[in-house]
């Protein structure tokens, strides 16, 4: 099952990764507001690896659902963390003051957003798998109905 997160873990990774050297080609990287389409790509990420293992398997456990689906975004999350931080470290230096210029602080501003994206990204994969999960889990309802006069 470890390979189901790695596969679709590093699709999440991808797309964000992609998405966001998008934005740094239009000149967009730095609206923070963009982000939010983050958790559109983690969703879709995060359903598509439990609805696959739903249909592979006979018999579907909650537990096991949401153990794909959380890890898979978890994985995702942080292998776009990783790349983040080679990006603000090495490649532009100047993009967390960019971003978090506003904030009147003394903070370490690549730590801090570092940081921010990767519990952005975990908060994200656990509240996207809770939701996927009540779509996806086995209904306990039974199938034949019950007799009215009991």
């Amino acid at each position: 099952m470890a390979k189901l997160y790695f596969k679709y873990g590093a699709g999440i990774a991808t797309f964000l990764i992609l998405y966001f050297l998008a934005l740094k080609i239009v000149g967009l990287h730095i609206y923070p507001v963009l982000s939010a389409f983050n958790g559109i790509i983690i969703g879709g990420g995060i359903f598509i690896a439990i609805s696959n293992y739903k249909g592979s398997h006979k018999h579907f456990k909650y537990e096991k659902g949401f153990q794909v689906g959380l890890y898979s975004g978890s994985f995702g999350s942080f292998l776009f963390t990783l790349f983040m931080a080679i990006y603000i470290y090495h490649l532009d230096e100047n993009f967390a003051v960019q971003i978090l210029g506003n904030w009147e602080s003394n903070y370490n501003y690549p730590s801090l957003l570092i940081f921010t994206i990767l519990i952005m990204g975990l908060a994200t994969s656990f509240i996207l798998t809770l939701a996927f999960m009540q779509l996806l889990k086995e209904s306990w309802n039974t199938t034949h109905k019950k007799d009215d006069n009991i």
